[in-house]
């Protein structure tokens, strides 16, 4: 279970392996993975929801194109990242809250199994 405040927040998904089958693009074509729609779903529309992919520029269109088929908001999208480790600094608030949290998830587990919950006392 994860806690989280009761502020805007900015979520950050990896595509490949977290939201879609791994490089699905590459074969088959893109295919959500299990739970992702539902998941999704439940992020208030006052928080933003920022995409990053090791996928060429070139997938952009037809990456994001799918995932709105597939009814997922995505509010920005940085493609053509290295496909090493994303490493995410924030500041901490005077009182106490960190506001950078990682979750690793096994490849292609999706995010279905991680609960979040909203703790006002944050």
């Amino acid at each position: 279970m994860i806690r989280v405040s009761a502020l805007p927040k900015t979520w950050i998904f990896d595509l490949d392996g977290c939201l879609v089958v791994h490089c699905g693009h590459l074969g088959d074509g893109d295919r959500l993975l299990p739970g992702v729609r539902e998941w999704m779903a439940q992020i208030p529309a006052s928080d933003r929801i920022v995409l990053f992919s090791a996928r060429e520029e070139c997938y952009r269109e037809s990456s994001l194109a799918f995932l709105r088929r597939e009814g997922i908001r995505i509010d920005h999208a940085v493609f053509g990242l290295p496909v090493g480790e994303r490493i995410l600094f924030n500041d901490r608030k005077p009182k106490g809250l960190d506001t950078a949290l990682a979750i690793n998830l096994p490849r292609d587990a999706g995010p279905s199994a991680v609960a979040v919950e909203c703790d006002p006392a944050l």
